[in-house]
């Protein structure tokens, strides 16, 4: 059973960092992109980051570029998500989600429980 777990999101103050974590289990995900999304209270789901499972390829939504950094520890099958300079905009539900190399974003085959974001101005 594929698992994503997801959890570092908190409370903090405009300008703060957060650092979230996807641990992910159940499969060998060589061949996979992992990514963020996050979903704002009635809007849609939309992309952050991405990151494939085995090689440097980074992607990014122009809305994060430069404040937002992705990475992963394979060893430890988890995918990281930096976010510095953080901003009420950035207020959000984070989810992690893995899918294989090429799917549409949001096609993904797995995602996680989702872990909540608030930034306060």
């Amino acid at each position: 059973q594929v698992q994503l777990v997801e959890s570092g999101g908190g409370l903090v103050q405009a300008g703060a960092s957060l650092r979230l974590s996807c641990v992910a289990s159940g499969r060998t995900f060589s061949g996979y992109a992992m990514g963020w999304f996050h979903q704002a209270p009635g809007k849609e789901r939309e992309f952050v980051a991405r990151i494939r499972w085995s090689s440097a390829f980074t992607d990014y939504a122009d809305s994060v570029k430069g404040r937002f950094t992705i990475s992963r520890d394979n060893a430890k099958n988890t995918v990281y998500l930096q976010m510095d300079s953080l901003k009420p905009e950035d207020t959000a539900v984070y989810y992690c989600a893995a899918g294989p190399i090429g799917s549409a974003l949001k096609k993904y085959d797995y995602w996680g429980q989702g872990t909540q974001v608030t930034v306060a101005s």
